[in-house]
């Protein structure tokens, strides 16, 4: 692995978690961000991984724990802070906020409010790439929680019946809000779930990036190779709560501490840079303080930058109807 590469996912996974820390205190304690927040401390490598294994031009679109993924296509953590303050500068101009982040850029289509509502919108991208007979893949990310909905079932089946160019990307947390995945769904197993739409699956180490990273290169090899629809099942954790308004009673001490002090994604890395690798310690502390100077720039840009222009409430959306449709 190349030393570079290593160095730019350490960049990338310390940059999610620091923003999202930075976020829940703006949120919290200042009082800069409203609405809803939901943060992706614990499940960074996921993001990072399956990202860089992705070709340019390939689809991203996320639920509405999107702002590791804004972050890991690229998106600068000045125009992602900015979105989540609701300002002019921001990613989506301002009309996203946390929820609904969107690059077209990047061909990165956001968040998505809507449990599982992201789901057949990224099947569709999938079935315009084949219609148009390009390679490009579709990643589609979903919690667990999402795959007991409607929307889940509909596009596998659609996926599974056209062969569709299509990976989607199941972050198993272990919980869906407050409830863990055993009192939630008759089949705790997803890729157990996805076979009964002759769907291939496979369960990765989510916590481990390196894991993600190959399960992803694979999966997309064989997406490109015609080999229809993937299914990988990421098992990974959070390390905060469902949202901002979640205080995680329902999990015991022991195991949140037992995943931040054994299976940290940022840490697993970390040893594998210095002891694998030779990567020199001070080389990762200097990654770490320039991280901070981001997170505290992207913080100064998004204050400084206005709120959207009132008169432009109409724009980017349909035009009303002046005069009613009459039918001949």
């Amino acid at each position: 692995m190349d030393k570079s590469v290593l160095l730019d996912w350490y960049h990338t996974m310390v940059l999610i978690r620091r923003f999202e820390e930075r976020c829940d205190h703006l949120y919290k304690f200042e009082g800069s961000i409203k609405g809803f927040l939901h943060l992706y401390i614990g499940q960074e490598a996921v993001a990072v991984g399956t990202i860089a294994a992705r070709e340019e031009g390939d689809h991203v679109i996320t639920a509405y724990r999107d702002h590791g993924h804004a972050l890991a296509v690229g998106c600068h953590p000045n125009h992602v802070m900015a979105e989540l303050m609701g300002k002019a500068t921001g990613v989506s101009g301002g009309r996203g906020g946390s929820m609904h982040m969107a690059d077209i850029t990047k061909t990165f289509w956001g968040g998505y409010g809507i449990v599982g509502g992201q789901t057949p919108l990224g099947t569709g991208f999938a079935l315009a790439e084949k219609y148009k007979g390009t390679d490009r893949a579709t990643l589609c990310y979903m919690g667990e929680g999402s795959t007991n909905i409607g929307y889940f079932h509909e596009s596998l089946n659609m996926a599974g019946v056209w062969d569709l160019p299509i990976i989607y990307v199941i972050e198993n947390n272990k919980y869906g809000m407050g409830t863990e995945v055993s009192k939630a769904s008759a089949e705790p197993i997803m890729i157990e779930k996805v076979k009964a739409y002759r769907i291939p699956g496979e369960r990765v180490d989510g916590m481990d990036v390196f894991a993600v990273y190959e399960a992803t290169k694979q999966a997309l090899a064989r997406v490109r190779a015609g080999e229809g629809p993937q299914c990988l099942e990421m098992m990974t954790y959070r390390y905060e709560g469902h949202s901002v308004g979640d205080r995680t009673r329902y999990r015991t001490k022991e195991e949140l501490a037992l995943w931040r002090d054994e299976k940290d994604p940022i840490r697993t890395l970390q040893l594998e840079c210095t002891e694998r690798y030779g990567i020199a310690e001070s080389e990762m502390l200097a990654i770490q303080e320039q991280v901070m100077e981001e997170v505290e720039e992207s913080v100064r840009f998004a204050n400084e930058s206005p709120y959207p222009d009132p008169s432009t409430l109409y724009d980017y959306i349909y035009p009303v109807q002046e005069e009613p449709l009459t039918l001949d």
